[in-house]
Formats: structure tokens, sequence, C-alpha cells
């Protein structure tokens, strides 16, 4: 029995995906994010801690706003357990923000919304700079067409052309953000939603590059997504231009009952 109470812990996570097999756990011993958070969390308590997350990025994918919750029982305090965290776990993953939370707080649960980034270098020549976290893509690409098609995605619909369910059935989905930005040759594409399917992202910015190279036209994308078929989906982006970047907790008075009611669909 801990003579200290048990706490429950809110964190930021930022990391490097190159070198993991995404952030949940798997078997066997395979390198994953939530594995090193909690062997670095075993290593400093002595205890055995679960980690949780508000999304499970894929194998290579990174994250400057991962949310975690973890319980342990730690007796110097929140500012000297992220500095502990730090200095306890790989180079590549940093703790940058570490708060309490309420004993009920879920990471994933709670999230209104989650904000992806994916990142393209559109330049004839590669840049060794930009290779790990820009999909290097030698095409000229049309901005404004791959904008035209990606605000057909706004709103809810259903999203099965783009990605199968993590867990449940449902493919509908709720996005607020899906817009294209350009700074000289690097290509921003911002997408914020209320869930994700598996690869939705990916399979999204890879058939948006189809348009973006006049492969696909808007109405050839905006068939394929209504078609609700797996098939239908063009080339999915690869893993190191993805970045989770953000997850929000304070969604508008409006959207509460409808986030709510969401998760309870999913029944998950």
């Amino acid at each position: 029995m801990f003579s200290r109470p048990l706490r429950r812990y809110r964190a930021v996570l930022a990391y490097d995906g190159t070198n993991y097999a995404g952030f949940q756990r798997q078997v066997g011993n395979q390198p994953t994010i939530q594995g090193e958070v909690e062997r670095a969390l075993q290593t400093l308590t002595t205890q055995t801690v679960l980690v949780l997350g508000s999304g499970r990025t894929d194998s290579g994918v990174h994250a400057s706003g991962q949310v975690i919750s973890f319980d342990a029982v730690w007796q110097h305090g929140v500012p000297a357990l992220q500095r502990a965290l730090n200095a306890t776990l790989p180079h590549d993953i940093a703790v940058w923000q570490l708060e309490e939370a309420s004993h009920d707080f879920h990471p994933r649960f709670d999230a209104h919304s989650r904000v992806y980034v994916y990142r393209i270098y559109n330049h004839p020549v590669r840049s060794p700079l930009h290779g790990r976290y820009h999909w290097h893509v030698a095409h000229p690409l049309d901005i404004t067409a791959m904008n035209v098609a990606a605000a057909q995605l706004l709103g809810t619909h259903d999203f099965a052309t783009f990605g199968t369910p993590p867990q449940g059935e449902s493919t509908v989905r709720r996005l607020w953000h899906s817009q294209w930005a350009r700074e000289g040759s690097v290509l921003t594409y911002t997408i914020e939603g209320n869930a994700f399917l598996y690869r939705m992202v990916r399979s999204i910015v890879g058939s948006l590059k189809l348009v973006g190279e006049a492969a696909w036209s808007v109405e050839v994308f905006i068939d394929a997504f209504h078609a609700c078929q797996r098939e239908r989906c063009g080339t999915v982006a690869p893993p190191h231009g993805l970045c989770l970047t953000a997850v929000n907790y304070e969604p508008k008075s409006a959207d509460k009952a409808e986030t709510t009611a969401f998760w309870r669909e999913m029944k998950i």
C-alpha cells in the first residue's frame, strides 16, 4: 500500500516517429512511443504504469502535440517529474508539458478535435534537410486545385474511401479544417477533425496530390470520395510527412453534445 495518493497526470509529447512502430505498444520487442514512456515511468517510480494516448499515430509518424495520461505515485512535484522523464526518455521523445489532471480525464474520449499537418517538399531536386519530415514530390503541384478538392471534405461525411475504423464500424467523421498552404517549395496541409480513420490523413493527402499533378481532376476526386469504397482511394502518402500537432479539449458549447454523441455511437 502506497503512503502517498495515486495521481493522474496529463502530458503533451513531442516525438520523431522515424524509429518507432507507431504510438501504441506492440506485441514483441518493436519500439513504440507508449512503450518507451511506460518504461521511463517504471524506471522513475518503480511502478507498472499504463499510458493512455489521444491517438494512435502510425509507424514513422511524428507528433508535436500528442496528449497522454497516466496514474502514478510521485512525491517530488510536477516540474521534477517532467525533468526526470526528459532525462530518462530517448532523445527523440520529449515531454513538452506536464500537469496534474482530474481522475476522470481521458486523453482520447475527452478530446474535441485533433489537428494533423502533412508537409510536402515540392521541388525537382530532393533536399537532405527536408527528407526526414517531408514527402518529396518532384512534379509541380497545383495548390489551387488541391484546395478546391480539399474543401469538399469539410463537414460530416462517410470517409470510407480514405480509411478503415480502428475500432467499431462507423466510417463517418467530421472535419472543421482542410486546407493547403505554400511557402516556397514547402506545401503544408492542415486537417482538423473529431477523429480519424486508420491511414485517413495519408490517404487524403495522396489523393489530393494526384489532383495537384493533374492525374486526377477535382471531379474524379469527389466521385472517389462519395463512392465510400476503399479501393477508390488514390496514392497513400508516406508516413514521414505527417505530424500530430494538437489535440483540443475545449469545444464550442454547440459542439459538446455532438462530440459526446459521436463517441457513444462509436461504442468505444
